[in-house]
């Protein structure tokens, strides 16, 4: 995971912000897997509006600077991963594919969005870095401070039928091994978390 060389959108007095990594979702040409068709200072608005609403309790994600925050699906995102079965697995597409320009590319495989039917997703899993942690990271790339203060800077948005984390990808899990100057976030592999990454994404695939 990186930060991207934007700018951040951001409104005064909110805890959790749009990261620049995060609004390539927002972005049709932005490159990313999951489009959210939403116009992003709404949305910035809306999870803000459910963390409050919520007691702006977070759940731990796989590091101390990462959380979730669990909302209902407000806008038409489809879910980003679905099961492989017998009758979809010949849509299967694979590549190699950089997340930003200054990413590695990696092998990864999806499904084409116009060849799978796809309903609406149930929830979104919202993604959230810690300022510290984003700010490192943009240093480690060679990018200026994002001149954000906001702790939480919303670096993903996950649109998924469960209000729980699903496993990283495994290759996601290597890239954040390599460290922050190769895009990742420098935690260290787990073993036993990847080996049931594995299992999972044996099963599944990101709809792109």
């Amino acid at each position: 995971r990186l930060c991207g060389g934007g700018r951040v959108y951001s409104t005064k007095t909110t805890d959790l912000v749009m990261d620049a990594f995060g609004m390539r979702q927002f972005d049709k040409d932005g490159g990313s897997s999951s489009f959210i068709d939403y116009d992003v200072k709404d949305f910035a608005k809306k999870i803000n509006e459910e963390y409050e609403n919520g007691g702006k309790g977070l759940v731990d994600g796989y590091a101390p600077f990462c959380k979730h925050l669990f909302v209902p699906n407000f806008t038409p995102a489809v879910s980003s991963a679905i099961r492989i079965t017998e009758d979809n697995i010949k849509y299967l597409e694979s590549g190699y594919a950089a997340r930003t320009e200054q990413e590695l590319p990696v092998l990864t495989r999806w499904f084409p969005r116009e060849k799978i039917k796809l309903e609406k997703a149930k929830y979104l899993d919202i993604i959230l870095y810690s300022r510290e942690q984003i700010e490192k990271e943009r240093a480690a790339m060679g990018q200026p401070p994002s001149g954000d203060t906001a702790p939480w800077g919303i670096i993903s948005v996950k649109p998924t039928d469960v209000d729980y984390e699903t496993p990283m990808a495994p290759i996601t899990m290597m890239r954040n091994a390599l460290g922050r100057e190769e895009g990742g976030s420098g935690v260290a592999m787990d073993r036993e978390k990847y080996l049931e990454s594995v299992q999972f994404w044996t099963d599944h695939a990101m709809v792109k």
